[in-house]
Formats: C-alpha cells, structure tokens, sequence
C-alpha cells in the first residue's frame, strides 16, 4: 500500500509536523486503526473479556554442575498497547527520481508503548524466580513505519523497537487490508515451540523434560508450550467485516537486532518475527469493536548444538496476545500541547 500522488503533494508541501495520531486517518495507511489503547480487559457491562490473553514462553540458561542446563518460563499476562502521536512527512532524502520525479522518500510514522505485567508464572526446573503478579515483565517503546512511496518490493511497512534489556529491532515487513475477510484471513500459522538443535525426541530426551512436563500438564490447565500459537485460534466474538494483518521479519535485508555486549555473549537475541492482526467484528447488537492479537518469535542462542550441526541451540522466545480497542488517543494521555 502507497498514498496517492494528490496526497504526496501535499504532503510534501506541508512538511514535516507530529499531531495527535485519529482512528481512520488514510495517512496512516495499513496502520490506520492502530491509534489508541489497546488492552486486556473485562467489563462485564461492555461483554468484554481479554483478561489474562497474553501467555510467554522463555528458555532461559542455568549454570550448575555439569553440563549448562536452563529452565523453561513461562507466563501468563495482561497488557496495555497505546499508540498516540503521529509524525507526517518524514523525509529520507533521495537523489533517484521515481516515475513521479519524486526523489524523497516520505515516512509516517505512529509511536507505540507496550508495558506487560504478569498474573501467574511457573517455571521448570523450579527456581523460585519466577515471581508473582503484578510483576512487570516488558517495557517497550517504538515506532510503526508507513513507507507512503519508495517501497522495496512488498515492504511497506516496519516495526522500529526498543528493549531495556539492552536490544534495539528493526523489523521490516508487509501489510494486507482485506475488506471481505473469511476464516483464512485471521489465521493462525503454526509455531514449533522446541529448540532448534537440542534434538526432536520429546519422548526420550531427558534434556528436553521440561518442555514434555508442560505440554502434558499444560501451564494453569491452558498453555502448550510445544504449541504456543493454539491458544490464539479462538473465536473472535461477533461478525468478522475487517482485516489487517502487519508481518514483521527482521531477517529481511536491512533489518536486523543490536544488542549490548553481554547479551550477545550470555544468549543472543537473533532474530524476531511477528505478526499483528486487527480485527474488526460486529456483535449480535450491533456494535462494532476492534481486538489487536499478535504472534511473536524471537530466537535466542546459546549452548552449542547437539545435533552434528554448527553454532549454537536457538531457543524460540514466544508471545501471544489478544486484546480490544479501550480508547482513542487524547492531548492529556498523550502529553501534548493542543494545535
């Protein structure tokens, strides 16, 4: 998706300005019904109910005698997405003309924070450190990037984000707005929860008891981690009329995750891909909602393989989540002066 010549003049004629970020403004493009708060709720009155949607899956390394060991975590979450300002015609300045005379290329971009807090965690073995509720487990700022001209190929789109950790992503990827969507549209691939070089006996492997202590005694009677992805294929409540699915890869050429020394050294944050779906229903009275659900890889290596294959384990790091439109962006949540 790309604006329309008629809007790239004027927006080239405008110039660059930050406003508070509205529902349905085509500016945006595929991320045109991102602006707002998102969140895990239940309001009875309302019939909502996301509350407790969002679920993690972690290997994280354990050192002790011996051979290095690890401990599976996982948690159960809830979660609250705002996307507030946008910033118009941002230009990355080209020599190139395009079939337009164009040579800038203009971005419009929509910031985001993501904090996380966790209802209920469990790992194994058990440590003892996998905490309580009202833990807060991630903390995100960032920004969507909609490229309106000069896309490379397909992609249209990015994800630009921020860890505390000590990580910084840039996702490339690709958007689809589907107006008469069907069952397929809001499909859910699946997600091989195992790592990647410690073998595939689940049966056997004594190294991988973890993994076969959780998927058959799921986490709080619901989470597979050998399948993290099945909780997300749900129903959505109400009459599916809307689809927008945003594919994040970071494998991508350009893309790619920096992280701090100590990360790359004690377990590397390789790679991340994702993929956002808004949803848009109509319920049994008629009124429209917007849930936000997502499926998130990111691969962390560490210990060398076992399999006869060179490098290091890659340990899917999976997050899911399903939330709803709570509200719309304002100059108070969002801190900003009034034009």
């Amino acid at each position: 998706m790309q604006l329309d010549q008629t809007r790239l003049n004027e927006l080239y004629r405008v110039g660059r300005h930050v406003e508070l970020a509205e529902t349905g403004d085509s500016d945006l493009g595929p991320l045109q019904l991102l602006p707002g708060t998102w969140k895990n709720v239940t309001d009875d009155a309302t019939n909502r109910d996301t509350d407790g949607r969002g679920w993690n899956m972690i290997a994280l390394p354990v050192r002790g005698e011996g051979r290095p060991g690890f401990r599976l975590l996982l948690n159960r979450y809830n979660e609250e997405l705002k996307f507030s300002l946008v910033d118009k015609a941002v230009p990355n300045r080209g020599v190139t003309p395009d079939a337009d005379g164009d040579v800038d290329q203009l971005l419009v971009t929509l910031d985001f924070e993501q904090m996380i807090t966790q209802t209920d965690a469990a790992d194994k073995p058990e440590s003892g450190l996998a905490g309580g509720p009202n833990l807060a487990i991630h903390h995100e700022p960032g920004l969507f990037l909609f490229m309106t001209n000069f896309a490379d190929g397909d992609v249209d789109v990015a994800r630009l984000s921020t860890i505390p950790h000590g990580d910084s992503v840039l996702a490339l990827g690709t958007s689809d707005v589907i107006d008469e969507p069907t069952e397929a549209d809001v499909a859910v691939p699946p997600v091989d929860g195992l790592p990647i070089g410690a073998g595939t006996d689940l049966e056997t492997s004594r190294y991988l008891t973890p993994y076969r202590e959780f998927r058959d005694n799921p986490f709080l009677g619901l989470f597979d981690p050998t399948r993290p992805h099945a909780l997300l294929q749900a129903p959505f409540p109400g009459t599916i009329t809307g689809v927008t699915r945003l594919s994040f890869d970071s494998t991508r050429p350009q893309g790619g995750i920096h992280n701090i020394p100590f990360v790359v050294r004690e377990a590397n944050a390789a790679e991340l891909k994702s993929i956002f779906w808004i949803v848009e229903t109509t319920d049994d009275q008629g009124r429209r909602r917007l849930f936000l659900q997502y499926l998130q890889t990111v691969l962390l290596d560490f210990f060398p393989r076992f399999d006869g294959m060179p490098g290091l384990i890659r340990w899917p790091h999976v997050s899911i989540n399903r939330m709803e439109k709570i509200d719309e962006p304002s100059y108070e949540k969002a801190q900003m002066p009034r034009a």
